[in-house]
């Protein structure tokens, strides 16, 4: 018969009461054991008592036990499936069955920890005979005797404090335990509540961080030595002293030699394996922080603060890491190229978006988020200048009364305004060019024209549009609207944009794909579910319109092999500059200024600062991905006129 046989039929052969040979052996009947045999008794009739007392108060309810779940860590993958962080509170853990337990640790944790598990009913009298002769001798509690079921109570139900009442109470508790649940369901609960040094609760994250496997996974060696921590768990760490740790491994091997789980060969290879050690892994930063920041924050607003936090949850993100990792890259190098063309102190953010889903595949908040981690491309309010512009065009067309072909004069104009008084568009050149078709108006970002269609197709209309593109900043509706004077995020504009670029079709932009629990048991499920929003051929002549401005326009700094369609954005004080562009499986909106809202710098555009960095990006995002065209307006049916 193996060593494991011999392990599983004594496990299998639960009796109801110890045997004389049993307590032989714990040393209980002997010449000199009257005292230990008192004080027994005495404990059990004060369990008896205390018990009485406490049942009904300190234990919950059955049905509670029963379905009783440890705060566990929650995981944050990219889409597909790198994980990215664990968040989690004190307790760092991943919740597993029993089944996924590697026999060898179950075998080395019932060697050191309670041998006799399997035939006590909660309380083994051998371990706390021994335990009262040594606590008597020395005056005061120095050895627990305590079951894995009396453990478990404790670390469920009770405080640290070792006092003489506590461990009764941990006595009558774990009776109660045994009464209501099964032995394999008590070991699982322990061996996942137990501490097992460095923030790691449980066996399977201590697996993961001792030896970077699986707790299925381990081998007898490793077993044994994760099975000597648990007395002392940061003391007897291999990462604090691994000969220590090795001396550990050594006893338990032992135990479990002496009482035939183990053979003489098992044990000699064990000693002999070599131990590779994980490292650890508990509070580890993320490898995205604003990426993984924003998620928090949406898993908070979504499922609370503790669920996010000791839920366990399994979150797939929309992000690819390949792409974040070249938009980070991208930021930090031209950062340093801004700095050295005099843009000081400057802030960036970048957000990339799939236009067919509105998933968001890369995301960066600022230059250093080791620095500041505020996320100017979710929480920043900023102008977006002739960013806006589109959004006046799109309305314009969607009327049914605006070709990209219809002329707009770029001349002197002034209106009488209640909020602004009187105002009177200025182009940015200060200049007027006179009788242009929309598309060159917007091409050239020209000012004035966007004013006068704004207050043509009424800007009341302008801030509808806006409302259903997922633009939620207060807006008034004052004439200069159309020039951008709102604060957007980065992440606003893309959303919007990529609408556009899906011909109208959107659903909420997202960086959450899917939220499981551990079980895998679906919390959350983001998958698309586009719905038309807008005028297809209106959405479509846009973008026909935003090519001109990359072909012949402000935007001429983005363009690429392959069609692009985007706007330039540049506030009046250059506050903010942007570009906003899109290739059809890709919208990317950039961002730059200073957090303190001061100018970047004399002359500061997004069509010579940020355009160029738009391109370096996208060049290499789009390095695999085929060259798509977009579908032209006249696919379309055109509105009819309002």
């Amino acid at each position: 018969m193996s060593s494991s046989e011999t392990f599983e039929q004594q496990q299998a052969e639960i009796q109801t009461s110890p045997s004389f040979e049993f307590w032989r052996q714990v040393g209980l009947v002997t010449g000199g054991t009257l005292l230990s045999i008192n004080m027994l008794a005495t404990s059990v009739v004060a369990g008896g008592l205390v018990g009485l007392a406490i049942s009904f108060h300190n234990l919950p309810q059955i049905r509670q036990i029963q379905n009783f779940s440890p705060a566990e860590t929650t995981y944050i993958y990219d889409i597909k499936g790198k994980l990215l962080v664990g968040l989690h509170g004190e307790a760092n853990r991943i919740n597993v069955s029993l089944n996924k337990i590697s026999p060898n640790l179950k075998r080395a944790i019932l060697a050191s920890e309670d041998n006799y598990f399997y035939n006590h009913r909660g309380i083994d009298p051998g371990s706390i005979g021994r335990a009262a002769l040594v606590n008597w001798s020395a005056g005061s509690v120095q050895e627990g005797g305590s079951t894995i079921t009396m453990q478990l109570a404790k670390n469920l139900f009770l405080s640290r404090k070792r006092a003489f009442s506590r461990k009764v109470a941990e006595a009558v508790l774990a009776i109660r335990l045994e009464q209501i649940l099964s032995k394999d369901r008590i070991l699982e609960m322990y061996l996942n509540q137990v501490y097992w040094g460095h923030n790691n609760y449980g066996v399977e994250t201590a697996a993961q961080t001792y030896f970077n496997k699986s707790a299925k996974n381990l081998t007898l060696g490793e077993s044994a030595m994760m099975a000597g921590l648990i007395q002392a768990p940061e003391e007897f760490s291999p990462f604090v002293n691994k000969n220590l740790a090795i001396q550990k491994q050594r006893q338990v091997l032992g135990q479990m030699l002496k009482l035939k789980w183990i053979t003489k060969q098992e044990y000699n290879n064990a000693l002999q394996q070599e131990i590779k050690l994980g490292k650890i892994k508990s509070f580890e930063a993320s490898i995205f922080p604003y990426v993984t920041n924003a998620v928090a924050q949406e898993l908070i607003k979504k499922f609370g603060h503790d669920a996010m936090l000791k839920g366990g949850m399994r979150v797939q993100t929309t992000i690819d890491s390949d792409l974040q990792m070249t938009a980070e890259e991208t930021i930090k190098k031209w950062h340093k190229t801004l700095e050295g063309q005099g843009l000081k102190k400057n802030q960036m953010a970048l957000v990339a978006i799939d236009p067919r889903t509105q998933f968001v595949k890369a995301l960066v908040g600022g230059v250093d988020s080791k620095v500041s981690e505020f996320n100017r491309a979710t929480q920043a309010l900023r102008q977006p200048g002739s960013a806006f512009k589109p959004f006046v065009y799109y309305t314009a067309f969607a009327s049914g009364k605006f070709t990209p072909s219809t002329t707009v004069l770029d001349s002197p104009v002034s209106y009488p305004d209640v909020m602004d008084g009187s105002y009177s568009p200025r182009n940015y050149d200060n200049s007027f060019k006179g009788a242009m078709p929309i598309r060159t108006a917007l091409a050239q970002s020209r000012n004035v024209p966007a004013v006068k269609i704004g207050k043509a197709v009424g800007i009341n209309k302008v801030i509808e549009i806006c409302r259903i593109l997922g633009i939620m900043s207060p807006m008034e509706p004052v004439t200069s609207l159309p020039l951008g004077a709102i604060g957007v995020t980065p992440l606003e504009m893309a959303s919007a944009y990529a609408t556009f670029a899906n011909y109208g079709w959107r659903s909420p932009p997202t960086l959450i794909a899917r939220v499981t629990n551990s079980s895998g048991d679906v919390l959350l499920d983001n998958t698309p579910k586009p719905q038309l929003v807008l005028n297809p051929w209106a959405s479509a002549s846009i973008i026909d319109v935003m090519q001109s401005a990359v072909k012949e326009g402000t935007g001429r700094a983005a363009a690429m092999k392959r069609p692009v369609a985007g706007k330039t954005g540049t506030t009046s004080s250059e506050n903010d500059i942007w570009f906003i562009g899109t290739v059809p499986q890709m919208t990317t909106a950039i961002w730059v200024g200073r957090d303190d809202n001061k100018q970047l710098a004399y002359r500061a555009t997004g069509g010579g600062m940020v355009a160029p960095i738009w391109r370096d990006f996208m060049e290499k995002a789009l390095e695999d991905v085929p060259v798509e065209n977009f579908k032209p307006a006249s696919k379309f049916s055109r509105p009819n006129i309002n």
